[in-house]
């Protein structure tokens, strides 16, 4: 099959996918807790163990409340990790590094200490269960210890298709047989082998930002309409200020938006979207979906982000359309 095809498979059962592109870093220390609090902007401090509440999702701001990265915290026995693209977490280990000072705080790469699998699409939890023999209770951003094909593994309750979603982070060497169990156990349900294209274009469908494409060091959380990631109850941390100024009292030039094209071939990102003439925003990601056509994301300013704006793209036509495209909730992430 080919990735679109991929991709409708895994919205009515689901698929498997290997995370090559993820990467853990760790957080630990008697300090732990107070520090990552100051650092970014969801409340890991009400974070606990267990089922319900022992994840959430995060941004790592600049002091002007710009985007560092994007993160998924996961409260851990002795320890936070913090889940994001590989191409982050350099930066984003460096930029923490750096207010480390007095506290009993220690920052670890863990590049090479899992073997990272996903399901994404509506059968996942079946799936899973299938494979454990027993219910999985799991809650959004949450994680639970638990054993495949006796390999003890970590499962986290977050994805990036808009649809139900488990993210797998097995012990490193046992990857392989956790998959075989997992494609056992999915035969019933449509699981299908997966990509990273299908899950480029499962992503774009969900409306779901991602680093390096919608989020950089010149987007302020509420233009990639990240409010989820953001507690507004908590104390300080960097690039808070900011943050509260613009949801108290402004509002933002540019928002995220879809953006639906005539054609049959994707748009490409970087490509200037016009209105009347004028320049008003930038294709950010594009795909050809099997589902919605040929789609995009990008940011335009806030005047022409009303669904149903006509704009253009190149020599293309193009619509500003409502988020998600296919599947999921809303464009404040899945599940």
């Amino acid at each position: 099959m080919n990735a679109g095809e991929i991709a409708r498979a895994t919205r009515r059962g689901a698929g498997l996918f290997a995370n090559p592109s993820r990467e853990v870093v760790s957080v630990a220390g008697s300090d732990r807790v107070r520090w990552l609090n100051g650092m970014i902007t969801n409340d890991v401090a009400a974070l606990a163990p267990g089922p319900t509440r022992s994840g959430c999702y995060a941004v790592l701001l600049t002091a002007q409340g710009r985007i560092v990265s994007d993160l998924q915290v996961l409260l851990r026995p002795d320890a936070f990790w913090l889940d994001l693209e590989t191409a982050s977490a350099g930066v984003v280990t460096e930029r923490l590094g750096k207010y480390v000072i007095a506290d009993d705080v220690s920052l670890e790469r863990r590049a090479d200490a899992f073997d990272r699998l996903a399901l994404e699409g509506p059968a996942a939890l079946a799936i899973v269960e299938v494979a454990l023999r027993r219910p999985l209770a799991l809650a959004p951003d949450s994680c639970a210890e638990v054993a495949i094909a006796g390999c003890g593994v970590t499962v986290a309750a977050y994805g990036w298709s808009g649809e139900a979603a488990l993210q797998i982070f097995a012990e490193r060497g046992s990857g392989a047989d956790v998959a075989t169990a997992l494609r056992g156990a999915g035969e019933a349900h449509g699981l299908v082998d997966a990509n990273a294209d299908a899950l480029e274009i499962l992503r774009i469908e969900a409306g779901i930002p991602r680093v390096g494409a919608e989020l950089d060091e010149t987007v302020l959380p509420a233009e990639a309409r990240l409010e989820r990631a953001v507690a507004t109850t908590k104390g300080c941390y960097t690039g808070q200020e900011v943050v509260e100024r613009l949801r108290s009292q402004g509002q933002v030039s540019h928002l995220l938006v879809g953006l639906a094209s005539d054609g049959d071939e994707p748009l490409v990102a970087g490509a200037a979207v016009e209105c009347h003439g004028k320049r008003v925003g930038e294709v950010t990601s594009a795909c050809v979906s099997p589902q919605a056509g040929s789609i995009a994301l990008g940011f335009v300013r806030r005047a022409h982000a009303q669904t149903g704006t006509a704009v253009a793209i190149g020599e293309r036509s193009a619509t500003v359309a409502a988020l998600p495209f296919v599947g999921g909730s809303k464009v404040e992430r899945r599940r």
